[in-house]
């Protein structure tokens, strides 16, 4: 689009009590927002749920330099403003019934992509971390978009178990584009543009204040086809976005956790109201496939629960990986899997042993895992696997 009729959608997006809705309304009795603009009062009133109110505001407005000032500033960040009638606009989100008219993207959205949301608590469990990258990265190896909301614990856990399965994932914000929020994932933040996108529907310069967070849940539910809760305590903002889903006629997941834990309550809530049960990343692909119109096909990665309920093998059998499966590894890597012997050892012990940060023997477990050095047992204890040699 040109950037003379973009301006006309941004001032129309900015004029006071337009919102989404109405944009809509305006959008379908005009054939564009420059014709909305150009509109008598008279003819502005009687188009229903406007109102002589909201046609005074439309006359009234005249800060053309501000939508002129946020077209320059996309140009200086390489944003663009995609709206909704561009043919990169995600499609899935033009079905929910409040879509924003004009999305700010950083990245790349490809309208094909099947997308599914992965959200949780703010205050992740070791396990709820290590879960979600599992999942996530299960996703992304299956052709899956994983979207989240680049929040501090599960979410944050979500985006880097898409990039680790070298996939595609969708960061939406409840801010402007030009602020990284939380701050400590400005690194995170750059890895999603790079290999997704990150989208917000608030124009450059808004904070992220706490009302922005239910209406950026409608878009992160709104772009994909469910929604999986890995970690929600009682009062979560997940359980939001799983409202907000369900809703939008989404379907809702949950990852079950440990009985009695607080980031388990929300969750296991989800489970007695319908939400489909994830025990194995089967549960996810064969009802999202089909909605996209692919058929499922039997995955050669091991499912995720799939270690954890394997018959434990015998230690006395067990023996080091060869030289050539650890060659590669980095120093990470190699402390954590000097920790881990034929009989098994908790994620507590090793993070204590080893001196590393949760999240440094987080992403040193998936490595290892996927190097298929070591196994996952229940209860988050973790062994070495026979060499194969």
């Amino acid at each position: 689009m040109d950037q003379e009729s973009l301006k006309y959608w941004i001032a129309l997006r900015a004029v006071e009590e337009v919102g989404c809705v109405g944009f809509r309304t305006l959008l379908q009795a005009f054939s564009s927002p420059r014709e909305v603009f150009s509109a008598a009062a008279h003819t502005l009133r009687v188009i229903p749920g406007i109102g002589p109110k909201t046609a005074d505001h439309i006359r009234a407005f005249s800060d053309w330099g501000m939508a002129e000032r946020e077209i320059e500033r996309a140009r200086e960040l390489g944003v663009a403003i995609v709206t909704c009638g561009d043919a990169i606009y995600p499609r899935n989100l033009l079905n929910i019934y409040d879509y924003p008219p004009l999305l700010y993207v950083q990245g790349s959205l490809r309208p094909e992509e099947v997308c599914v949301a992965v959200v949780g608590s703010r205050l992740a469990s070791v396990y709820g971390r290590y879960t979600t990258e599992k999942i996530s990265r299960e996703l992304a190896l299956q052709g899956i978009t994983v979207v989240s909301g680049l929040a501090r614990g599960i979410d944050a856990a979500a985006h880097r178990g898409a990039l680790a399965g070298k996939g595609r994932t969708i960061a939406v914000l409840g801010c402007g584009l030009d602020i990284v929020y939380p701050p400590e994932n400005e690194g995170l933040a750059g890895a999603v543009a790079a290999h997704g996108a990150l989208v917000t529907e608030f124009p450059f310069g808004t904070p992220p204040n706490a009302p922005n967070f239910p209406s950026r849940n409608r878009i992160i539910s709104g772009i994909s086809l469910g929604v999986v809760v890995v970690e929600a305590g009682e009062k979560s903002g997940s359980l939001i976005t799983a409202r907000i889903a369900a809703e939008q006629g989404r379907s809702v997941f949950a990852v079950p956790g440990e009985i009695g834990a607080a980031g388990s309550r929300g969750t296991h809530r989800l489970i007695k109201q319908g939400a489909r049960l994830v025990e194995n990343i089967e549960d996810i692909l064969e009802e999202i496939l089909p909605q996209a119109g692919v058929a499922p096909s039997a995955s050669n990665e091991p499912s995720l629960f799939s270690r954890m309920n394997a018959p434990e093998s015998d230690p006395e059998k067990a023996t080091a990986p060869a030289r050539a499966e650890i060659a590669g590894l980095g120093n990470q890597e190699q402390r954590m899997l000097s920790l881990i012997s034929a009989r098994p050892v908790d994620i507590d012990t090793l993070i204590t042993s080893s001196g590393l940060t949760a999240q440094e023997v987080l992403n040193a477990l998936l490595v290892l895992e996927l190097r298929g050095l070591i196994r996952q047992l229940p209860g988050k204890q973790f062994l070495r696997k026979e060499s194969s040699n």
